[in-house]
């Protein structure tokens, strides 16, 4: 854990030290006694704190100023002010602040504002491929949709999805894009030329782990997709009451697992 700790008396800045060294033994402590240098170090160095804790009366850039420009260079950094004034915690917390503690500090002092801080959220990735499963079934690639040489393609797809991650055979799969054809034979060069399409497709964006082969079946990794259907057989509340009762409207195959989804959220 990288910490740092702020303030404009050099003895007021030890003693904050001191409580923090105390309370987190084992975290990295950074010094400042301006705010600008704290900004500078972020900005210049690259250091992205875990929290800060940070007087608020402070020559230069104050502590509320601090607060606002930190959060602009490192989000998910907690700041926390250590103050004397407690006139300041409206603004304090206004300002997304996680903590605010009043003068004068102890190690319990921050050892329980450390406990309570919430956890961060993880970083989004820079680059996701994220599944529309309700309403129409759509591919986004870093928010952009995903371009399929062949529509039969991203139907494949669809189809791989809707079995929740599950491994499917080629006689599955004919019998779900292709009810009505016999021609074992046929129905397998096409998913031979559909899945090499696949492959090319998410090779070209650096995901073709997203495609799981075995012999004659196939499956998706689900681990590698933001997908709204798996998140809500996963529990998330938000996924469940986005669904509306639409699931991957322009494939017919699908017609009886929207009416599953119905039935169960």
């Amino acid at each position: 854990m990288l910490i740092f700790a702020i303030d404009d008396e050099r003895t007021l800045l030890q003693f904050l030290h001191s409580a923090i060294a105390e309370a987190a033994p084992g975290a990295e402590i950074r010094d400042f006694l301006r705010g600008q240098a704290a900004l500078d170090a972020v900005a210049q160095e690259g250091l992205r704190p875990d929290v800060v804790f940070s007087d608020i009366r402070m020559p230069g850039v104050t502590g509320l100023e601090l607060a606002v420009r930190m959060k602009e260079l490192s989000a998910e950094t907690r700041i926390v002010f250590v103050t004397g004034y407690d006139d300041y915690a409206l603004d304090a917390y206004q300002r997304h602040v996680s903590g605010y503690l009043l003068k004068p500090i102890s190690a319990a002092k921050i050892r329980e504002e450390l406990d309570a801080l919430p956890s961060p959220r993880p970083a989004a990735p820079t680059q996701r491929l994220t599944i529309q499963c309700f309403g129409y079934f759509e591919v986004f690639w870093n928010n952009r949709p995903l371009h399929f040489q062949r529509q039969q393609s991203k139907e494949l797809f669809a189809y791989l999805i809707s079995r929740e991650g599950g491994m499917c055979t080629h006689g599955e799969i004919s019998a779900a894009l292709w009810e009505d054809e016999t021609d074992l034979k046929l129905t397998g060069n096409r998913i031979r030329t559909l899945l090499a399409d696949l492959r090319k497709t998410f090779s070209d964006i650096g995901m073709e782990d997203v495609l799981i082969r075995h012999r004659a079946s196939l499956a998706v990794n689900r681990a590698l997709l933001d997908c709204d259907f798996f998140r809500m057989l996963d529990g998330d509340m938000e996924a469940v009451n986005a669904f509306k009762g639409e699931f991957m409207v322009q494939y017919s195959w699908a017609e009886m697992s929207a009416g599953t989804l119905t039935f169960h959220f």
